[in-house]
């Protein structure tokens, strides 16, 4: 009778739509298409060459529509240009590595390859941290000190 309740109670537990395709790590897979605004433009996804657009790439995920995290912080998607004046373009998409935040996987991936990037940020210029030699000895002593009181001072005490 209780080993009846618990694979029950095992067999309700599973968050695995019926039909979809299984990945490593108990992933599900997700069809992604992906686009863009010059045919034929290059796909490349984390690093891999995946073809040129339209494209479906397939991105194993979590059953809750997330991206799983496989031990990197990020899952990168890059289109590269066809002609001259066009710009490379980048979707970067977090993963939850080490508790980090993590996207959800996306339907479709669109890129318009004539917008240019956004401009890098201001660098911050600052002072670096003075060199080890500069800071004072370590304080090895008690991590308590005593107080006995003022010392008292008696001007008719010769001793």
């Amino acid at each position: 009778m209780g080993s009846a309740a618990v694979g029950l109670f095992v067999a309700g537990c599973q968050t695995v739509p019926p039909g979809a395709e299984r990945g490593p790590h108990g992933t599900i897979a997700y069809d992604v298409l992906v686009d863009a605004s010059a045919p034929g433009a290059r796909i490349e996804a984390n690093g891999e060459d995946v073809g040129g657009t339209p494209v479906h790439i397939k991105i194993f995920g979590d059953s809750d529509g997330t991206f799983h995290d496989f031990g990197s912080y990020n899952y990168v998607v890059r289109a590269l240009p066809v002609t001259t004046n066009q710009y490379e373009q980048v979707r970067v998409f977090q993963t939850g590595h080490w508790m980090t935040p993590e996207d959800r996987i996306p339907q479709q991936i669109y890129f318009d390859m004539n917008k240019p990037p956004p401009p890098a940020p201001a660098p911050v210029y600052g002072y670096p941290p003075p060199p080890a030699y500069y800071y004072g000895p370590p304080y090895y002593g008690p991590t308590f000190r005593f107080y006995y009181g003022p010392r008292y001072y008696h001007p008719c005490r010769r001793w």
